[in-house]
């Protein structure tokens, strides 16, 4: 093996381990449970059943969320892909979603202080998106976060952020791992 094959070997092993990445493979498997969406503060919009496939891929590098979900008679789907920057200390995301992110590409990451402050079973990412008008008015966050209180159960929650700074949940999603 030559040098650049051993220093490539040892990228690709160290890029894959550590307990951020051991996180992602628990998360691993076929999940189904009870999806909410809100519109308004404090007012339920819907509530459906959410079916979701988590599997690492690259090696384990990441987490490729795939799901479905319905709303006033229609299905929708998203994903979502979830890893952690080992150089920048950091969880980061892209999530689409045919219902939410209309043609976007929603990007997130988490500060350095964040994630140093979440305990091994929980991250948060935070992301940004226009408002859709024309000329465009300031961006709203959102923010996902994801915990898993045990092997068989997931919870991920979505929280709209208005340009003043206003958090409102948009979305609840409580899994239990199918068997």
């Amino acid at each position: 093996m030559t040098e650049s094959e051993r220093q490539a070997s040892a990228a690709t092993h160290a890029s894959a381990g550590g307990d951020p990445h051991r996180r992602l493979a628990r998360m691993a498997g076929e999940w189904e449970g009870l999806y909410r969406l809100w519109f308004e503060p404090d007012m339920l919009a819907s509530e459906s059943t959410q079916r979701g496939s988590l599997r690492q891929v690259l090696g384990g590098r990441f987490l490729l969320h795939e799901y479905t979900w319905d709303f006033d008679g229609r299905s929708y789907a998203g994903l979502a892909l979830y890893g952690f920057h080992i150089d920048e200390a950091r969880w980061e995301c892209a999530w689409v979603d045919s219902f939410h992110c209309g043609s976007s590409i929603m990007f997130a990451q988490a500060d350095a202080d964040a994630t140093t402050q979440h305990p091994l079973s929980h991250f948060s990412v935070l992301g940004s998106y226009g408002d859709g008008q024309t000329p465009p008015g300031p961006r709203w966050g959102w923010r996902t976060e994801i915990e898993q209180p045990d092997d068989d159960h997931l919870v991920i929650t979505m929280t709209n952020i208005t340009p003043d700074g206003v958090e409102a949940k948009a979305v609840e999603v409580r899994y239990a791992r199918k068997i």
